[in-house]
C-alpha cells in the first residue's frame, strides 16, 4: 500500500512539474502543403531549434519534390528546383544562394542521424509562400503559381482550386512624368486609352491593396496630390473589382489626347512612363518649372532574404534599415517641395542593381541608402559614418547629412568616407550610404534600436537632404 501511494504522489508531482512538456508531446507540429497535409513517416521529426522550425532533407526530397545532393566530405547539401539551387553547410549561418551569400538564422545540423534544415528558409527561397499557425502548431506552404504556358493536365481539378496567391499594392506615386506602382510582386497590367476627358487606365489583376501608404475611403478609393504636375489632373486608384480582386489607376491628362507610354517593372516597381504623353516631343512639359518638386529615393538596405549583418543581440540590420527608413518617409511625406520614393517599404529584398534602376530611371535628385554597421570579431568598435563615390554634388549632400546624424546619434565621428559601393557609384544623381552605427556593439544597437532616437535620426537625415536641395 506504501508503495502504491509512492507512486501515485511521484505520477502527481509529475504532472505538476511538467505540464508544457506534456503538451508539447500532445501537439506535433504539422506541414500543409497547397491544402494537403503532409504524412510524414513514423521515424520523421519536426524540431523547432532557435525559434526556427528545422525538417529532416528526407522531408525536403520526398514530399516537397525537390532535388537533393549530400556530400559527406564537406558536411553540405545543394538543394535545387528546375533552375533554382542553394548549397546549405552543417553548422554555418551562411548559404549560397544563386552564387550571392545569404545568411540564416539558424544553422543546419545533424540531429538523430539526420541532417535538418530551416523550412522557412528553403521553401521561401523555392518560391513558396510560408505562414505559421503558432496555436496549431502548423506550417502551411503555398507553392507559386504555374507558368500559364505550360499545357494544363487532362485530369486536375477546376481551376478554382488552382487560383493563383494575391499581389498586394502598398504604394503608388506620380513623379517625374511616370506612375510608379509598388507590389510585392509582378502582374501583368491592362494597359487603356480613353479619350474626352484624355486619360490612361492601368488595370492590375489579380491584385488587391496591401499596407497602402496612401489614403483609402470606406469604398477602397483614393487620390493622389498632384498639384504642381501640369501634366496630369488627377490620378485616382480604387479596388477595382472583388471577385476576382483587381485594383485599378486612372490617371487623367491635363491636355491632349493619350499618344503613347513606355511600362517596365524594376524589381516588383511598375513604372508606366507618360513623357510623350499628350504633348508635343519636341516641346518638353514643365521643363524648369520652379514649382516641381524634388524627387527623393529612400533605401532600405536589404531585405528578405538578405538580413544584412546581426546585431549582438542577434537581431537582423535589415529590420533596423526598414524602422529608420520609415521614419524618413513619414517626415519626407509633410515636406510639400519633396516627392519621396521607397526602393522598398516592406520585408522584400530588391537587388542593387533594382535600386540603382529605379533611382535612375526615375531621374531622382537624392538617393540615400541606410545602413548598420558591424565587426562581430571587434565587439568595441562604434560610430557613425557616411559613404559617397567621387561626384562632388554627393560629397555635399553626404557633408550635410553626416553632421547632423552624428549629434543625433551621440556616437562617436567616422567621418565622410569616398567609398565605391554599387548604389553610390551607379547612381546618377547625389547618393550616399549611412552607417549609422555599429549594430556589433552594446551601446551603438541600444541606441540604433530606439524609437526616439530613431526619429531624431531620421530628423537629421531629413534636414541634410533639405539642406542639399536648398528647401527651407
Amino acid at each position: 500500500m506504501k508503495k502504491f501511494l509512492s507512486l501515485l504522489f511521484l505520477s502527481l508531482f509529475l504532472l505538476i512539474l511538467l505540464p508544457n512538456s506534456i503538451s508539447a508531446a500532445s501537439k506535433p507540429s504539422k506541414i500543409v502543403l497547397d491544402g494537403q497535409e503532409l504524412v510524414l513517416p513514423a521515424d520523421v521529426k519536426v524540431s523547432i531549434i532557435d525559434q526556427s522550425m528545422m525538417i529532416p532533407l528526407r522531408v525536403v526530397a520526398e514530399n516537397l519534390k525537390f532535388q537533393v545532393n549530400w556530400d559527406q566530405r564537406s558536411h553540405s547539401v545543394t538543394i535545387q528546383q528546375n533552375a533554382k539551387a542553394m548549397l546549405l553547410t552543417v553548422g554555418k549561418k551562411e548559404a549560397k544562394v544563386a552564387d550571392q551569400l545569404v545568411r540564416l538564422d539558424t544553422a543546419p545540423r545533424n540531429m538523430n542521424q539526420s541532417v535538418v534544415v530551416p523550412i522557412r528558409f528553403v521553401t521561401e527561397q523555392m518560391g513558396l509562400a510560408v505562414n505559421w499557425d503558432n496555436r496549431n502548431k502548423t506550417v502551411y506552404l503555398t507553392s507559386p503559381p504555374q507558368n500559364p504556358d505550360q499545357s494544363k493536365d487532362p485530369n486536375s481539378e477546376s481551376e478554382a482550386d488552382n487560383t493563383e496567391p494575391l499581389t498586394h499594392v502598398s504604394q503608388i506615386n506620380y513623379v517625374n512624368q511616370q506612375l510608379v506602382i509598388s507590389m510585392d510582386g509582378q502582374v501583368t497590367p491592362k494597359i487603356s486609352t480613353l479619350a474626352n476627358p484624355a486619360r490612361i487606365v492601368v488595370d492590375l489583376p489579380n491584385t488587391t491593396f496591401g499596407a497602402l501608404t496612401q489614403p483609402l475611403d470606406s469604398a477602397m478609393m483614393g487620390k493622389l496630390d498632384v498639384s504642381g504636375q501640369p501634366d496630369v489632373s488627377e490620378v485616382r486608384y480604387s479596388l477595382f473589382s472583388r471577385d476576382p480582386e483587381q485594383v485599378r489607376v486612372v490617371v487623367e491628362l491635363s491636355q491632349g489626347n493619350p499618344a503613347s507610354y513606355h511600362q517596365e517593372f524594376i524589381g516588383d516597381q511598375l513604372i508606366i512612363d507618360l513623357s510623350e504623353t499628350g504633348s508635343d516631343p519636341q516641346t518638353p512639359v514643365s521643363s524648369g518649372d520652379e514649382n516641381e518638386r524634388k524627387i527623393v529615393v529612400i533605401d532600405a538596405g536589404h531585405g528578405g532574404s538578405d538580413p544584412g549583418t546581426t546585431s549582438i543581440s542577434n537581431k537582423h540590420e535589415k529590420d533596423f534599415n526598414l524602422a529608420l527608413a520609415l521614419k524618413v518617409q513619414e517626415l519626407l511625406l509633410k515636406e510639400p517641395e519633396i516627392e519621396v520614393i521607397m526602393t522598398r517599404d516592406s520585408d522584400v529584398y530588391p537587388t542593387r542593381t533594382e535600386r540603382v534602376q529605379l533611382a535612375n530611371s526615375l531621374n531622382a535628385d537624392v538617393f540615400v541608402s541606410i545602413h548598420g554597421n558591424s565587426v562581430l570579431e571587434s565587439p568595441q568598435a562604434t560610430g557613425t559614418e557616411t559613404h559617397y563615390y567621387q561626384r562632388s554634388s554627393s560629397k555635399q549632400l553626404a557633408d550635410a547629412i553626416h553632421k547632423r546624424l552624428v549629434q543625433a546619434m551621440g556616437l562617436k565621428d567616422r567621418g565622410v568616407k569616398n567609398t565605391s559601393l554599387q548604389v553610390i557609384r551607379e547612381t546618377h544623381m547625389a547618393a550616399v550610404l549611412l552607417e549609422v552605427g555599429f549594430l556589433s556593439n552594446v551601446s551603438d544597437e541600444q541606441a540604433m534600436l530606439s524609437d526616439t532616437v530613431q526619429y531624431k535620426a531620421a530628423q537629421a537625415i531629413v534636414d541634410g537632404i533639405k539642406e542639399y536641395l536648398s528647401i527651407t
